[in-house]
């Protein structure tokens, strides 16, 4: 008897010294604003095509709202077994975000160790992971301060299907990676895939970062790796075209309460249809300065030059975006925020000229938006 008490007691200490080596965090973000838009072109149900300013309850202006799911398992050895299960969602009406998946965001597992981390599943590429913390969009700006379609995927609304991904350690400063999203298609290895590289630099002060992403395809598999829904609009470069090639570069500096940055990145879009192309390339200058512990003041300005070819013609125009933002701490997880974007084009840009995020483009060369809200973290 008082061997199987024992025995009964030694195992539940190797449960308990098993169980806690397991972890699972519950986090997220809940980001509500009202934003205020001053023109966009609304097509009625008769079909007619009319202009005005809209007044929006909005969710995830600055932080996409979401909830997730993470977890790891030391398996040993400085391995551990590791996952992410990152669903978003719209504050203001429940729904779920990313064409209604359950986890659009995120939905990978893998192992981590010394050398890096290996995974599988539903992630982001390397320009998310290497630039876009760069810009002001991918850091503190949040969704208005993207650059038109989000073609560089600077707010990370492009996911990658079916991918393998690997991320190196951190060797004094540098780390590297990249991403391979499989066609899923018997016959088709090509037929809707995606890959792409990044490394980055951070000494000090110092980050430095540049990524490549190509997609092939994107229109010839549904089960392939680029699935992702096109904007509010209806208009998606992405899906629109059959191939996508991005790069980009850039770095910033922080020096006491100030950091600056500076990134260029260019997108080229090759469509079927007469085998046009549309070439996208953003210039961005962006900085931060947090005038007291909770208050901080960014802004940041993009030069975008587009470039399209199509059926013997090509076409050339270009638009300015200015931003300005103030964020307020009132805790370590809450926040409030007010924000404005302007974005200016040329005449030949009217009617095209759209700040991403925005449901439609403007019916003049210019569209303002006006921000404000509160976002919490837990």
């Amino acid at each position: 008897m008082k061997k199987a008490l024992v025995f009964a007691a030694v195992s539940a200490t190797f449960a308990s010294a098993a169980y806690a080596q397991s972890s699972v965090t519950l986090y997220g973000v809940v980001d509500a604003g009202f934003s205020y838009v001053n023109n966009e072109i609304t097509t009625k149900a008769n079909g007619d095509v009319s202009k005005g300013a809209a007044y929006r309850m909005t969710s995830g202006n600055l932080s996409g709202s979401r909830w997730g799911l993470r977890g790891a398992e030391d398996l040993g050895g400085g391995m551990k077994a590791i996952f992410t299960l990152e669903s978003g969602f719209n504050v203001m009406n429940g729904t779920s975000a990313q064409d209604g998946r359950m986890f659009g965001r995120q939905a990978f597992v893998g192992v981590s160790s010394q050398f890096g981390t290996l995974t599988l599943g539903r992630q982001y590429d390397s320009m998310v992971d290497f630039v876009s913390p760069l810009t002001a969009a991918g850091s503190w700006g949040g969704t208005y301060f993207s650059h038109p379609f989000d073609n560089d995927n600077a707010d990370s609304s492009l996911r990658i299907n079916n991918a393998v991904k690997y991320q190196s350690a951190n060797y004094a400063g540098l780390s590297f990676g990249g991403l391979y999203g499989f066609s899923n298609q018997t016959g088709g290895f090509a037929n809707n895939r995606a890959y792409s590289v990044g490394a980055g630099y951070q000494n000090g002060p110092i980050k430095l970062g540049a990524a490549y992403l190509q997609t092939q395809g994107v229109n010839t598999n549904t089960g392939g790796a680029v699935q992702d829904a096109p904007s509010a609009d209806g208009i998606s470069p992405a899906l629109m075209s059959k191939n996508q090639r991005t790069w980009g570069a850039g770095g910033s500096y922080e020096f006491g309460p100030a950091n600056v940055g500076v990134v260029y990145t260019s997108t080229r879009y090759q469509f079927a249809l007469s085998d046009g192309s549309l070439r996208l390339n953003n210039i961005e200058v962006n900085g931060r300065y947090n005038l007291t512990p909770a208050l901080a003041l960014g802004a940041a300005y993009t030069y975008v030059q587009g470039k399209a070819t199509g059926g013997g013609v090509a076409a050339a125009t270009h638009w300015n975006q200015f931003g300005l933002q103030a964020d307020y701490a009132l805790s370590k997880r809450t926040d409030l925020y007010a924000e404005g974007v302007a974005a200016l084009g040329t005449e030949s840009a009217k009617g095209s000229t759209q700040i991403y995020g925005t449901n439609a483009p403007s019916s003049s060369k210019t569209q303002v938006v006006v921000t404000t809200g509160i976002r919490h973290r837990f």
